[in-house]
């Protein structure tokens, strides 16, 4: 199938640091350090990472942390209801800018 996203890019992520070395290992020890298990497990962390994955729509974060909840132990409805989650929160911001729409178009019919 051709698709604007080359699946194989995402296994070429660790190279962005060709020309920028340092801001890159930032980075990636920042990357690295927020994924620890911390006050929320690895698997609770995948899950956000799936569902803030559909939000920017990023398809090489969607194939990498469905690939993270299945080995972190997610099942497919768990993981179906943060994409859900996401959805709603996506849906919800973009019609409450409805808010300034109507107070912007009031504003201007006066």
């Amino acid at each position: 199938m051709e698709t604007y996203y080359n699946p194989a890019d995402l296994a070429a992520f660790g190279e962005i640091g060709k020309d920028a070395p340092e801001l890159a290992k930032k980075f990636f020890e920042y990357y690295a350090e927020v994924f620890k298990e911390g006050e929320l497990t690895e698997r609770e962390k995948s899950l956000i990472a799936l569902a803030v994955a559909h939000a920017v729509q990023c398809p090489y974060c969607i194939d990498a942390y469905t690939r993270a909840s299945l080995e972190n132990g997610s099942n497919l409805a768990e993981m179906t209801e943060a994409v859900h989650v996401a959805a709603a929160i996506r849906g919800g911001a973009s019609l409450v800018h409805g808010v300034q729409m109507r107070k912007i178009a009031e504003k201007l019919s006066m």
